[in-house]
């Protein structure tokens, strides 16, 4: 069999031609096609990786932003807690100040409803007193209570004390102005000379007096003279009877306060009068 080389130069011809062509129209464009795609599939994984990242980042960020708000939060519900507290302990500390205040405007308020109350229970004492006394003395002695007080007053002249005589006399020597002499009443002339000669007896010299009527002077007599002083009334009654009282008013409103219970029956004994003699 003869070989037409012609023919087969022919169809390499043709061959080497075709190969160009597919390379050049068709396998070319498809390469290109193939690296374009490649790439825009590696910029979408790009981007997909920023994104990703991005994500990442902005996860970070706002679990570190939860993790601060929830720091903020534990630090302001405890610094809330702390100044309920203080706000609490000072509405109590307060309260209780308010409380004493009130406790201490209470007692103040009862201290002078007890001033006032022994106050007129000790005038009502004196206007009593001096009644029954005035009373009494006139009926069993026949004997004014005026005049059985100057006799009184001027047997504590006489029956001083030396150191209280010795006092006494200084003070009337050294005095430029005259002794005075104080009642509760106006004493009448046979009184105001008995005590004239008790005091001029007592200190062998004329002693000057003045005489003055005084409603302090509580059923009695008193003689002054350059912070010396020397006394008899019945004051020392009205005293126990004032203190008795003010024990009395205390304990029942101790009691009120308290709890109540029931008062014993108090015992008292009256005191005897008795003569003051000392500096005003």
């Amino acid at each position: 069999m003869l070989i037409d080389w012609f023919t087969v130069a022919a169809q390499i011809v043709n061959f080497l031609i075709l190969v160009w062509l597919l390379k050049h129209f068709l396998y070319q464009p498809i390469l290109n096609a193939i690296d374009a795609r490649e790439k825009r599939i590696a910029a979408e994984l790009a981007d997909a990786d920023a994104k990703k990242a991005e994500a990442e980042k902005q996860r970070a960020d706002f679990e570190n932003k939860n993790k601060e708000f929830d720091q903020q939060r534990t630090a302001m519900l405890g610094k809330a807690t702390d100044d309920a507290k203080a706000e609490r302990e000072r509405l109590i500390d307060q309260a209780k100040k308010d409380a004493e205040t009130l406790r201490a405007s209470q007692a103040d308020a009862l201290r002078g409803d007890q001033s006032r109350l022994g106050g007129e229970l000790t005038l009502l004492a004196e206007r009593e007193v001096f009644a029954i006394a005035r009373k009494t003395l006139a009926d069993l002695a026949t004997v004014s209570l005026e005049e059985r007080v100057g006799e009184v007053f001027t047997r504590r002249l006489r029956e001083l004390e030396p150191k209280a005589k010795e006092l006494l006399g200084d003070a009337l020597k050294n005095s430029s102005q005259p002794a005075l002499v104080r009642s509760a009443f106006v004493l009448p002339a046979g009184e105001r000379a008995a005590i004239q000669n008790a005091l001029n007896e007592t200190f062998s010299a004329a002693v000057r007096i003045d005489f003055e009527d005084s409603q302090d002077v509580i059923c009695g007599i008193d003689l002054s003279a350059n912070g010396q002083k020397v006394a008899w009334s019945i004051a020392g009654y009205l005293g126990d009877l004032s203190k008795k009282v003010s024990d009395l008013v205390d304990a029942e409103s101790h009691a009120a306060i308290k709890t109540p219970t029931k008062p014993e029956a108090a015992k008292t004994h009256a005191p005897e009068p008795a003569a003051l003699v000392g500096a005003k």
